[in-house]
């Protein structure tokens, strides 16, 4: 299945209001890296499904949902649990890198 996108306008009811973690991918189209890192991330979503979520959010169509989060630099990703942001990695990593970063969450 993959990661799924989200928008400005769904933003709160996709991750904010979600019962379990939440990954976003803060992205564009123009970034290497993102491009990148973008399969490694559908792979954790369809292994992990049970346990986190993962989103993707385009930086340049939703400007208002970026801004908010201070994305300075992408990929930039963050993990929400109950509506808070609880953890944040920024650049493009290996999978294993990725799965350790997530690893409170996919225990």
């Amino acid at each position: 299945m993959g990661a799924k996108s989200v928008t400005d306008d769904n933003f709160a009811a996709e991750v904010l209001a979600s019962d379990k973690p939440v990954m976003v991918d803060f992205w564009a189209e123009w970034c290497g890296p993102c491009r990148a890192v973008s399969p490694i991330l559908d792979q954790i979503a369809t292994e992990h499904a049970d346990k986190i979520e993962i989103v993707k959010l385009n930086v340049d169509e939703n400007p208002n949902t970026a801004m908010e989060f201070n994305i300075t630099s992408i990929p930039t990703m963050k993990v929400f649990k109950a509506g808070e942001v609880v953890k944040t990695v920024v650049g493009a990593k290996p999978k294993p890198a990725l799965e350790a970063e997530l690893a409170e969450f996919l225990a």
